[in-house]
């Protein structure tokens, strides 16, 4: 573990690898089925999200915005934009859950958003997510929290085979399928919250839909009280499981910082064993640990000559850290959007909360990239090697399926960085 340098009190960004809390709060009402995300803001904020998103997931994103001006909002609020906003939403669709979040104009006015959801004849879910503070990862887990608290029902027995995966932000699609199918492979019965495995994963749907397609059912949300266990994956989601065992006392609860690397994933199978009562997992898995093992050892050469820079959110920097650390990597330097229990965890020999102007000052510091598209240029710049990882990534198409967790997904992860680390390695001698 490294020293951790707090950088907060930068006047300002520059280059800045963080993305905001509307942000993360569109994601996770994106893994709600049928969901309309309304974003309490200007028409802009709005707008920039839709684009980011559409272009890393190369999908149609559902969202619509109240569209407040700065003079709308100081002399008139936000209940009239709410309001309007709903009954415009209701002409064209009917969402199964309408989801209201803030940005930094209404939070500034300080328009009370939990009045004016309560007047509002529709179902629907508030959650206050200034962008003035916190970043991607938190405006996900407050989002989280403020569905099972307000969705939830409150319960007194458990359903023994009922699991709640709460997966942090940067676990894209395809990884939180990786998650659920790992948890049915022991007769379990999985349900992710947010879940983006099936609204987001890039399958072709019949028709374009105007409000979110696939994700967990707003009635499979209700009932998430008699789960029997609580699976919480990033710290950025300890809040959100401490509000679900809260509707129901007798639900058992287990948190994986993340579950990247040889270690982690032998913790995630270790609880689903005790739980499901299973003393051996199925052949496959076992196949899968031992082709990680493998990989560990077939790009330690590689992965051990390179110094690495990391750029990511507080609990995707602590996973990537992790599985390049069980293979011999050094990461000397990553840089988070923001501060979080993660950071004294990362395997690393400086954490800095920061941006890519800290990355360019420390360019000494490391040969290779694990970053967001916003890190290509600073690679080319500095001839770096570069992996591309996180949000948003507008370089390459498939991110919903890119894989970096359990065993499988970190035998690729392995692989990926060794193969582009002996490239640029290779260019760097001629």
């Amino acid at each position: 573990m490294g020293e951790v340098i707090n950088k907060t009190g930068k006047p300002l960004q520059v280059n800045p690898i963080k993305m905001s809390q509307p942000m993360g709060a569109t994601l996770a009402f994106l893994g709600i089925d049928g969901c309309m995300p309304l974003m309490h803001s200007a028409q802009g904020c709005t707008s920039l999200t839709k684009v980011y998103y559409t272009r890393h997931f190369s999908e149609p994103i559902a969202i619509q915005t109240t569209a407040v001006t700065d003079a709308l909002a100081v002399l008139d609020g936000g209940d009239y934009s709410i309001t309007e906003s709903v009954k415009n939403i209701g002409k064209k669709v009917t969402p199964s859950l309408i989801g209201l979040y803030t940005t930094g104009l209404p939070e500034t006015k300080g328009d009370d958003v939990a009045g004016i959801a309560a007047k509002v004849d529709s179902p629907i879910v508030y959650v206050n997510t200034p962008d003035y503070e916190g970043g991607l990862e938190t405006g996900w887990g407050l989002t989280c929290k403020a569905i099972i608290e307000q969705l939830v029902v409150a319960k007194e027995t458990v359903d023994k085979k009922k699991v709640v995966i709460l997966p942090h932000v940067n676990l894209q699609p395809i990884e939180v399928e990786k998650l659920k199918d790992m948890v049915a492979a022991f007769g379990l019965e999985p349900y992710a919250l947010p879940d983006l495995s099936t609204s987001l994963d890039g399958h072709l749907g019949e028709k374009q839909s105007a409000i979110s397609s696939g994700g967990i059912a707003v009635a499979d949300i209700k009932q998430l009280g008699d789960a029997a266990l609580v699976l919480s994956v990033g710290d950025s989601m300890l809040k959100s499981a401490a509000a679900l065992v809260v509707k129901n006392p007798n639900m058992e609860h287990h948190h994986f910082s993340h579950v990247s690397g040889l270690e982690a994933t032998d913790d995630f199978v270790a609880v689903l064993m005790v739980a499901s009562g299973i003393d051996l997992p199925r052949a496959n898995i076992v196949r899968w640990r031992q082709r990680l093992q493998d990989a560990m050892l077939d790009s330690h050469f590689s992965i051990g000559q390179t110094r690495f820079l990391v750029a990511a959110e507080p609990d995707h920097l602590a996973g990537i850290c992790q599985s390049l650390y069980e293979a011999g990597g050094k990461v000397t330097v990553a840089i988070t959007t923001v501060d979080s229990t993660q950071l004294a965890k990362v395997r690393a020999d400086k954490v800095v909360v920061g941006d890519l102007e800290d990355a360019e000052k420390l360019a000494d510091e490391y040969d290779f990239i694990i970053g967001n598209f916003h890190c290509e240029a600073l690679a080319h710049r500095l001839h770096k090697g570069l992996a591309l990882r996180g949000f948003p990534n507008w370089e390459e198409v498939g991110n919903q399926l890119k894989n970096d967790t359990l065993y499988e997904g970190g035998a690729y992860f392995l692989f990926e960085c060794a193969n582009v680390a002996e490239v640029w390695r290779a260019h760097k001698i001629s």
